[in-house]
């Protein structure tokens, strides 16, 4: 799977699965950047359809539905779609 990280101030693991063309994704990005925060994503789309498949069923291991974004913090807990209070609730900050 190809990997993008963004570095910053890491308040914990963020991990999102993304699409390019997903303006919600796009901006859930743009929060953490702005916030400062290290993070990884995956824009889904762009991967290989083998790997595509197998990261779909990866995510849907946290969200069941496969909408986006999904973004896993500290591998525990994950929030789905463009959530500011929540992610900023689960970072502690």
């Amino acid at each position: 799977m190809s990997v993008t990280h963004v570095a910053g101030e890491n308040k914990g693991t963020i991990f999102i699965y993304a699409l390019s063309t997903c303006g919600w994704c796009k901006k859930t990005k743009e929060f953490l950047k702005e916030l400062g925060l290290e993070y990884s994503y995956v824009d889904v789309d762009l991967l290989p359809e083998s790997e595509e498949d197998k990261t779909v069923e990866e995510m849907k291991t946290w969200n069941p539905t496969s909408s986006f974004p999904t973004i896993v913090i500290n591998n525990k807990k994950a929030v789905i779609g463009f959530q500011p209070d929540k992610i900023k609730e689960l970072l502690g900050i």
